[in-house]
């Protein structure tokens, strides 16, 4: 079982820098790919960013490729997603997720989630 608590959302304006957190609970995060999604208003959730259980590998959303960086500290049991030049369509409740599996960006594969976080940016 793991349990994942996101912080660090707010509001800014374009351009701006947030960085998120994401803490897990449990002896076995080291062994979890874990995921960044977010949902728009009126969207549906979709994927942003995912790390493998070491931190090796990476894989994002072409939306968010070269602005958005995903990073993992397994000491910590700690995830964190750092947004750049943040744009208004950015906006929207991001949530971490936990799969148990290598990393993937399909949502079905993440056995537990956050309870998400708001960013909103405005222009």
């Amino acid at each position: 079982q793991v349990q994942l608590v996101e912080s660090g959302g707010g509001l800014v304006q374009a351009g701006g820098s947030l960085r998120l957190s994401c803490a897990a609970s449990g002896r076995t995060f080291s062994s979890y790919a874990m995921g960044w999604f977010r949902q728009g208003p009126g969207k549906e959730r979709e994927f942003v960013a995912a790390i493998s259980w070491s931190g090796g590998s990476t894989n994002y959303a072409d939306s968010v490729k070269g602005r958005f960086t995903i990073s993992r500290d397994n000491a910590k049991n700690t995830v964190y997603l750092q947004m750049n030049s943040l744009k208004p369509e950015d906006t929207a409740v991001y949530y971490c997720a936990a799969s148990p599996g290598v990393l993937t960006t399909t949502r079905r594969f993440y056995n537990y989630w956050g309870q998400g976080t708001q960013v909103t940016v405005s222009s």
